[in-house]
């Protein structure tokens, strides 16, 4: 795991030192530079060493060095490629190497490089003969690639906080942006919290022509459901079967490391049933397992874990934490976000991965099942807010949520309170918006209110209404897939773990977003994702007689922390209140009813601190917002 850099055009070595400094948690282990002084060209890479620990330094270069490569992420399948490089003459200096797969890769197959790719990875590709760079990430966009386009300019780099430290990157603030943070929670790709910034979508390359300044952004794979039709009864059985396999090969893949390896390890099904394929390939000494528990029983959920590492015998690692000491990281947590996250479970993720960074550079997670495998809540509000939809009159809508906020508040994370509020919310809306809505930290009316302007809720979600209506075949389970798999996973989940290993220069990899296994679920009917009330039915199935009953049956819990409480007890006024086009006064009456218990506004009031306190680290809490 490592950090890229660079750009194209006006700047100095010295701009692109900064950019590389900014980088040195992703890769503490080297550093490499390259200029091309006649076209202004720079390279800059920071290396977390995995693999080929002694020869992958970069950039890298093919043999006459005309290609180079600067490299974030691992190829699971780089061994299979090198084998058809090879066989089509292509000669490798290394003998394991997954970057120089890529520089050999790029000159055989050009722009369709990552479509043959089975891996996270993020990079860049200087063709010098061609004076052109070639960007690509992943399918999911598990590793980050932020860039910029300007006249003279092309910059790109793996954080945002290294692209804008380039002083020819506009960090004016993106107002349309910054509705959108509040309107899902986090940023969906290309958006970012500056007009001179975006995010290349996972699942895109880039192309850029030196000499010319033509850059173009193409799609080269989109996560589309296309079930099989197949009504055979009997097919169960087969899919467990395949799906079983597929893990196991999938495991085994990202079992390849010249370092310390481990899992993370909740004793929840996804990450047991990693544990579980790990175990058929690694000895039970040699498989280290990593969980944090809480002091607090309602928030701890070790006792699982230890069940499973006990299980599988594996060398099990627990840290127990005391959540008000944990709360005193929140500002230095947040302040390396490097882009705001509405996601509070960023705080229990860094914790878990500082811990297992102690003990290995290298971590095996189950980011991805819950997605594929309708593993959230929502999917099981589908069904009663279908009825409720068809039943109750739409100038009902808003009586019946002015009653919902009667309730008690009980400030526990997912409450029933808690749960009632934010569905109602949602079904103000069309089918369309009920998922993002669900899990917006500002529902669209009231965003309006918080940027003093009115706003279309067919503005602030247009991405998620695009994707609702791409395919009318599909029925609303299979459109509720889509639209966790294409956003809150990538934009929310992937992030948020990008960001919390890379901080304890720790490398995550995701077992179910393996290809193979995604391809699967992609034409695997939504009745063995969810059934009958039941999420992962499939997977349930698939690790019965290898898991324990308990841990097939328990109920998902989620990574959570008090955040209602720690916000009811936090500052008496709101940060943040200084930015132009932003109503600090209606932010600061959420803060005081809050505080005062008379409501619940915990989606908001985090994702407002996060915002605060990202900004403040470039600077930019007095900042003006772009019209």
């Amino acid at each position: 795991m490592c950090g890229i850099a660079g750009f194209a055009g006006t700047g100095t070595r010295r701009d692109l030192a900064v950019m590389r400094a900014r980088l040195s948690h992703r890769g503490p282990d080297g550093e490499g530079v390259y200029e091309d002084p006649d076209r202004h060209v720079f390279l800059a890479h920071r290396r977390l060493a995995i693999l080929d620990i002694t020869g992958g330094h970069q950039p890298m270069w093919n043999e006459d060095s005309t290609v180079a490569v600067i490299f974030n992420g691992e190829i699971y399948n780089h061994a299979e490629l090198r084998e058809t490089l090879m066989a089509r003459g292509h000669r490798f200096r290394s003998d394991h190497s997954d970057t120089e797969v890529l520089v050999h890769g790029y000159e055989e197959w050009g722009e369709d490089l990552p479509r043959r790719l089975n891996g996270m990875f993020a990079f860049a590709i200087y063709d010098q003969a061609r004076g052109r760079l070639f960007l690509a990430r992943d399918r999911f966009g598990e590793k980050p690639l932020f860039y910029s386009a300007s006249a003279g300019l092309f910059a790109f780099a793996s954080e945002l906080r290294s692209l804008t430290s380039h002083p020819g990157i506009d960090r004016t603030l993106d107002k349309r942006g910054l509705q959108k943070f509040f309107a899902y929670g986090y940023l969906p790709a290309p958006n970012t919290p500056f007009m001179g910034a975006r995010k290349l979508p996972g699942g895109s390359h880039l192309s850029y022509e030196v000499a010319t300044g033509k850059m173009q952004v193409q799609r080269y794979w989109t996560f589309q459901l296309a079930p099989d039709r197949d009504p055979d009864p009997r097919r169960e059985e087969a899919y467990a079967e395949e799906l079983r396999a597929l893990l196991q090969q999938a495991v085994q893949r990202r079992l390849i490391s010249d370092v310390p390896l481990g899992v993370f390890l909740s004793g929840g099904i996804d990450s047991s049933s990693i544990l579980a394929g790990v175990a058929r390939f690694r000895r039970p000494e040699a498989i280290k397992t990593f969980t944090i528990g809480f002091t607090e029983p309602s928030f701890d959920e070790s006792a699982y874990a230890r069940q499973m590492a006990d299980a599988f015998r594996s060398d099990f690692h627990l840290q127990q934490l005391d959540l008000a000491a944990a709360r005193e990281l929140i500002p230095f947590v947040l302040s390396r976000l490097d882009e705001p996250l509405g996601d509070p479970s960023i705080l229990p993720t860094y914790l878990l991965s500082r811990f297992t960074r102690q003990h290995v550079t290298v971590a095996l997670s189950g980011d991805g099942g819950d997605e594929l495998f309708a593993g959230y809540d929502p999917f099981l509000a589908l069904r009663p807010a279908s009825y409720y939809e068809r039943l109750v009159p739409w100038v009902l809508h808003r009586g019946i949520r002015k009653l919902a906020d009667l309730l008690p508040l009980s400030g526990r994370n997912m409450s029933l309170d808690f749960k009632i509020r934010r569905t109602l919310a949602g079904l103000s809306y069309p089918r369309a918006l009920w998922n993002p809505v669900w899990m917006a930290p500002v529902e669209p009316e009231l965003i309006t209110e918080l940027f003093h302007e009115p706003l279309k809720a067919e503005d602030l979600y247009s991405e998620a209404i695009a994707l609702w209506e791409a395919d009318p075949k599909l029925d609303i389970l299979d459109r509720t897939l889509a639209f966790f798999t294409n956003f809150y996973l990538p934009d929310d989940i992937l992030t948020k773990v990008d960001r919390a290993t890379m901080m304890n220069s720790l490398e995550s990899r995701a077992v179910f977003l393996d290809n193979d296994l995604v391809e699967f679920c992609q034409r695997l009917p939504n009745r063995f994702k969810f059934r009958n009330g039941s999420r992962k039915y499939l997977l349930k199935k698939a690790m019965q007689g290898i898991l324990p009953d308990n841990i097939l049956k328990r109920r998902k819990k989620g990574f959570g922390i008090p955040v209602a409480q720690w916000l009811r007890d936090g500052p008496a006024s709101p940060p943040l209140t200084s930015v132009e086009g932003v109503n600090g006064e209606w932010a600061s009456r959420q803060w005081r009813e809050h505080r005062s218990g008379a409501a619940d506004h915990r989606l908001f009031l985090w994702s407002w601190l996060s915002l605060h306190t990202v900004l403040n680290t470039y600077g930019a809490t007095e900042a003006a917002i772009a019209a």
